[in-house]
């Protein structure tokens, strides 16, 4: 059971002392208190966990701090849906706001190689208004022998990058809980020029201990790539593994199925998982062209594969897009042969932004339908 507070309640107020007092004090139930943090308000949600079967509904939802109570399911108990529009999906990090309903392009290197690349690939960003961008430290590789990333020594001057570009936000993979503290402790030194979305890539979908490590702070977002073996299932359970440890500011990435019935393309495209995901969760879905397709080949209508992928995550209602970019792809050291190219960047906005207003237009006409789809 899910009691969610009036907005903006105070933790030292005598309606949320009095509303926990009684709650705690339930027999065979236990309470754990979550802070959603969106760009108006502040929620608090309180989770009854245990026997809540008999629980009285209406004897909780006059408690003087409570708006409403919901009953939950046992899947995704906190990042699930149940079932009720009103619960805030998303959340807003450094003045980015992340949601169901807006869309954010985090263009970048898969793999950051060297300063001049960092600063070309940012330059353009801003030049052509986008405040994100994907930038790999650390990369997990299949070969031991492969391109590992640069690590920390890249994180002063990416970090600095970031800022003078004003670049607020970096997609940025870590394969381990130190690289929290070293990214935490090089944006702290630098005084904190731009912000880090912790990015947990699809090898470690299942590594639970990164997940409760990650879950456990609470300064950075987290975007979590879908399992490339596992089910839809398995890998939103990874997310609430993320959200049980106290931090529910998660993204969920598609990044195509691990498949030979996928090729020619590096993955199978799992693209309409779009509206799945944002029916069963609250959270804001984001979509890797690049990972699912891995070329830069281009169908008779001239159009890259990438970006015919991206187009039907987008129209799908998809409200992130995570995308590889490079100022050089034939001397980039990650990915290289699916890096779109610096100059494809204004044509690719443009479509990623077209195919935005026209998920926007279908659902309007839907809407004018009168048609309540059930769930």
């Amino acid at each position: 059971m899910l009691a969610i507070l009036h907005p903006d309640t105070p933790l030292d107020s005598d309606a949320y002392r009095q509303t926990l007092h009684f709650l705690e004090h339930l027999p065979g139930v236990s309470v754990k208190v979550h802070e959603v943090e969106g760009a108006v308000q502040r929620l608090t949600e309180l989770y009854l966990l245990g026997d809540t079967k008999s629980l009285d509904k209406d004897e909780i939802e006059a408690l003087p701090a409570v708006e409403r109570v919901i009953r939950i399911s046992d899947d995704y108990r906190i990042l699930g849906r149940h079932r009720d529009d009103q619960r805030q999906s998303g959340f807003t990090y450094n003045g980015v706001e992340f949601s169901q309903n807006n869309l954010n392009l985090f263009a970048g290197l898969c793999a950051v190689d060297n300063q001049e690349h960092v600063d070309i690939m940012m330059r353009e960003l801003a030049a052509h208004g986008q405040h994100c961008t994907r930038m790999g430290a650390y990369k997990p590789r299949t070969n031991p022998y492969s391109f590992q990333g640069h690590g920390k020594s890249c994180l002063p001057w990416v970090f600095e990058t970031a800022g003078k570009h004003d670049i607020r936000v970096i997609a940025m993979e870590i394969t381990h809980e130190s690289h929290i503290e070293e990214i935490d402790e090089c944006l702290e030194k630098l005084g904190r020029p731009t912000g880090v979305m912790l990015q947990v890539g699809t090898r470690n979908t299942q590594n639970f201990e990164l997940l409760k490590a990650i879950g456990r702070q609470k300064t950075y977002p987290v975007l979590l790539k879908r399992g490339f073996g596992i089910t839809l299932n398995e890998s939103l359970n990874a997310a609430e593994y993320l959200a049980s440890e106290g931090n529910a500011n998660v993204v969920f990435c598609l990044r195509g199925m691990k498949t030979d019935a996928g090729s020619p393309h590096r993955n199978m495209v799992d693209f309409a998982h779009v509206p799945t995901v944002k029916r069963l969760t609250r959270m804001p879905v984001c979509i890797d062209p690049s990972h699912s397709v891995g070329s830069r080949d281009a169908a008779p209508d001239g159009i890259p594969d990438v970006m015919h992928a991206t187009a039907q995550g987008v129209v799908a209602g998809a409200n992130m897009v995570l995308v590889d970019f490079h100022p050089r792809p034939e001397k980039a050291l990650v990915d290289g042969p699916q890096a779109l190219l610096m100059e494809e960047l204004p044509a690719y906005l443009e479509d990623v932004n077209q195919c935005h207003q026209l998920w926007k237009k279908r659902q309007e006409i839907y809407r004018k339908t009168g048609v309540t789809a059930t769930t």
